[in-house]
């Protein structure tokens, strides 16, 4: 199929199923990606950074304040505090 008939058969779709689409389109790149191989330039800054967030030589930044800043141009506060677990969330919240 073309890109121009999937468009125009998505076009058909309710927003239900659309939805449900988006949902199972980003599913399959999920699972796609998990294949990709990762650049070794990637690798290795993903690495210092990682080694400088558990060596506690960056910090975090709230989201409250983060959101301000986007909205009203002024610069937020770095928040110290431990790395969260595997799996964990980063952030203010």
């Amino acid at each position: 199929m073309r890109p121009e008939q999937i468009k125009n058969a998505v076009d058909k779709l309710a927003l239900s199923e659309k939805l449900l689409l988006v949902e199972d389109i980003w599913d399959s790149i999920a699972a796609d990606n998990a294949q990709m191989p990762l650049p070794q330039w990637q690798k290795r800054e993903l690495d210092r950074r990682h080694k400088a967030r558990q060596q506690g030589e960056s910090g975090l930044h709230d989201w409250e304040d983060v959101h301000a800043a986007l909205r009203g141009g002024r610069r937020w506060r770095t928040v110290t505090a431990t790395p969260p677990s595997r799996g964990g969330r980063c952030g203010g919240r």
